[in-house]
């Protein structure tokens, strides 16, 4: 068993790494910490309260919500802001049934009273971004997708790549996990780039411990033709190869995408350029107004 600041009790870590707290991440969160409910589970939250369009924050697979922590000063300005760990990330304790990531989004915004939102969302959290709003259209007024994922989308890892983790699972290799994430999704960073380590050190444990469990979205690619909101989508130039391909795809096939370059950054846009993250956002934001 080991105690962990996500739950805040003692919870069996079977992942073969040591778990890293949340809380040693740091956070821009405020009052409205608390526990959702979601089906046979929970997740972590934080609610800034405060008026305006909501914007709904999803993160990527290689971090927690506190990726938005640089993001997050300026958009409480003009908006009430929500956030939140999925399961096994962060705050939020690991799965044990069965769930998917598009409703655990949906509880959270039932848990909230949020009838409609902009989304804003990098990597994974785009590709549940994405499969909510085409579940729920009328839910959805805008989509902030930074370096997004999909889901039925082919050839977006490499069989190689899965291999790599694969092999430094087994042999319990956190540091070695870490460094590969560093070269595969961090290519931006300098020096030892602590904080991207950071992430991906307190992400990679919820791999294997959601892997069971998470149930994946149904294929949204060939359906991103259907989606009539506005939307931007900005792809990371040192992102890796693979990524780059499918943002571009994928923002041609949203109708009226704008399509946005961000030349500093890599998979973790918003470490590398929070201030035009942000700018994003707002400027989505205000065109929903």
């Amino acid at each position: 068993m080991i105690y962990t600041e996500r739950t805040g009790v003692d919870e069996p870590n079977t992942t073969g790494f040591p778990l890293v707290s949340r809380g040693a991440l740091g956070q821009a969160g405020g009052m409205g910490e608390l526990m959702v409910s979601v089906k046979d589970g929970e997740v972590w939250a934080d609610d800034s309260g405060g008026d305006g369009l909501p914007l709904v924050l999803l993160h990527p697979g290689v971090g927690d919500s506190s990726v938005w922590d640089k993001v997050i000063p300026r958009l409480v300005q003009r908006h009430r802001v929500i956030r939140y760990d999925a399961r096994g990330y962060g705050r939020s304790p690991a799965p044990t049934a069965k769930y998917s990531q598009s409703q655990d989004l949906s509880a959270v915004l039932d848990h909230f009273d949020l009838s409609r939102v902009a989304l804003v969302a990098t990597s994974m959290g785009g590709a549940t971004a994405l499969s909510l709003t085409l579940d729920e259209p009328g839910r959805v007024a805008g989509l902030a997708l930074f370096v997004p994922g999909v889901t039925g989308y082919e050839g977006l890892s490499s069989p190689q790549l899965m291999a790599q983790i694969e092999t430094l699972a087994k042999d319990g290799d956190m540091d070695g996990l870490v460094a590969l994430g560093l070269r595969t999704w961090a290519a931006a960073g300098v020096d030892d780039d602590e904080e991207a380590a950071a992430q991906l050190r307190g992400a990679i444990p919820a791999w294997f411990t959601t892997h069971p469990y998470q149930v994946p979205d149904a294929p949204a690619f060939d359906r991103l033709g259907e989606l009539a909101l506005p939307c931007v989508l900005a792809l990371g130039k040192q992102d890796q190869a693979e990524v780059i391909r499918c943002n571009e795809e994928m923002a041609a096939r949203i109708p009226g995408c704008r399509l946005v370059r961000m030349p500093g950054s890599d998979h973790l846009p918003t470490l590398r350029e929070p201030e035009t993250v942000a700018d994003l956002v707002l400027e989505l934001g205000d065109s929903l107004l």
